[in-house]
């Protein structure tokens, strides 16, 4: 989950980067949707890890740290899809 927080960090920093020529909108706007692709990713791997430290981690205390954990890395990737989807308006209204 880390992995698809950083990829995501990295591609709306690229997409904003973009921003400073209105002729790359279709690339913009191919990141955003990648971007996109990479929080529902990260929603499937997200799901499976939590049911995963259900069903196998016996340590209360450590289910509760690695739950944190993982919804803070999942906020992470739905943070940077909300930058996005404003991105993507900025470009669409400049197009």
């Amino acid at each position: 989950m880390a992995e698809l927080g950083l990829m995501s960090a990295e591609r709306l920093r690229h997409a904003v980067k973009l921003m400073s020529n209105w002729d790359n909108a279709r690339a913009i706007l191919q990141t955003c949707e990648e971007i996109d692709r990479l929080e529902s990713d990260a929603d499937r791997v997200m799901r499976a890890a939590m049911s995963k430290l259900f069903r196998d981690e016996e340590n209360a205390k450590q289910v509760i740290k690695m739950k944190a954990v993982y919804e803070l890395l999942e906020e992470l990737t739905d943070k940077c899809k909300d930058a996005a989807k404003i991105v993507e308006v900025v470009v669409l209204d400049h197009a």
